[in-house]
């Protein structure tokens, strides 16, 4: 359990870290920005990097609350 709570630390973290991908103009303000959702764009530097960690930091938590439910069951 105790790895799990900082492991949910770390992800909140690792999100809070990511950085803004906002346009500002008035059609993203209208739609949400989703017109770059599907862009072929290459992340790069910190940016690839905070993705990739977040990312494994996301699986680790999936991994963890799975094993809890299965240990709280048996």
């Amino acid at each position: 359990m105790t790895l799990f709570l900082i492991d949910c630390v770390v992800l909140i973290a690792c999100v809070m870290m990511q950085p803004a991908k906002t346009d500002n103009d008035a059609m993203s303000a209208l739609t949400g920005g989703s017109g770059d959702l599907f862009s072929r764009r290459k992340s790069r530097g910190f940016e690839a990097v905070m993705q990739i960690v977040t990312t494994i930091v996301g699986a680790i938590f999936f991994i963890l609350a799975l094993a809890i439910i299965y240990t709280t069951s048996h």
